[in-house]
């Protein structure tokens, strides 16, 4: 009997917690289950169009990188699953709370702070908002990157707690970050209550979501996605594993939440060194 095997990023040690918690419960619930860690999203989107896995719980830059590379390899991909807590987030500029800043335009000129190069929520979704307000990123507005642990997309948010604590610094006027780590930057005190305010925020967006090709074991991949779609949070078990993963619901994939995303990788290229890479392997079999 084949096992489906799925692949993940290990952004923080918690990683191996959650996902060897969920293969006990699945193998519990007869589905034979096992997962390879990664240590950078371009790696495991690899691995998916390879097939050394046949699920991916991707980032929302690597679902588009699987999306976009998947074509190369004669493939297509879907988004077959995402938490509760990946729809409809937002990402925020931040300016200290005496900015004499208003509006996006007052930017112009000045150093604005912002998280890992590759990260969607802290970097290229609000500078793309930036750039709509007719600003050119790195040009009209100076950018401090704040490039840790990159290949990870930002979901150890290390990038933008330094992005934030530039803000308080005085190094930059404004800092890029998502909607809920303004607030957690606030609750733990890198930002001190009160001295910030937000200057714009995105429109909402999509997060993460669980990715397979179209190659995958339909049988084993509909089962995998009716135990993770069924999972309760009442369940004492899963529970636990649920609050490390940050959910408390798995709901049905979709699509519709990375068009933002969509825009500000190609407003910024942002994918193409990797693709015409993706290219090369596709032709030599690899």
């Amino acid at each position: 009997m084949e096992t489906l095997t799925l692949g993940a990023v290990v952004y923080d040690p918690k990683v191996v917690t959650i996902w060897e918690g969920f293969k006990s419960w699945f193998i519990d619930r007869d589905l034979r289950f096992d997962f390879v860690l990664y240590s950078t999203y371009e790696r495991l989107v690899e691995g998916l169009l390879t097939g050394e896995v046949h699920v991916a719980w991707n980032s929302p830059l690597a679902w588009i990188e699987a999306e976009r590379a998947a074509p190369i390899f004669g493939k297509r991909a879907r988004a077959v699953a995402m938490r509760d807590t990946d729809r409809d987030l937002t990402s925020v500029i931040v300016v200290r709370a005496d900015s004499n800043i208003r509006a996006i335009g007052g930017l112009a000129g000045k150093a604005i702070a912002v998280g890992a190069m590759d990260s969607p929520q802290a970097t290229l979704i609000p500078l793309l908002l930036i750039a709509d307000a007719g600003l050119r990123p790195g040009t009209d507005v100076r950018l401090e990157r704040n490039d840790l642990l990159v290949g990870k997309h930002g979901d150890h948010v290390g990038g933008e707690r330094e992005a934030a604590r530039a803000l308080v610094a005085g190094r930059v006027e404004a800092a890029c970050m998502l909607d809920a780590s303004h607030l957690a930057f606030t609750r733990e005190g890198t930002l001190p209550p009160g001295s910030t305010r937000i200057l714009a925020q995105t429109p909402p967006y999509d997060h993460c979501n669980v990715s397979i090709l179209g190659d995958a074991p339909i049988d084993l991949v509909g089962r995998f996605v009716d135990l993770l779609v069924g999972m309760e949070y009442e369940d004492p078990v899963v529970r636990p594993l649920l609050d490390l993963e940050g959910l408390k619901r798995w709901l049905p994939g979709r699509v519709k939440g990375y068009a933002q995303l969509n825009r500000a990788v190609d407003a910024f290229g942002a994918l193409h060194g990797w693709l015409d890479r993706m290219k090369d392997m596709a032709g030599t079999g690899r």
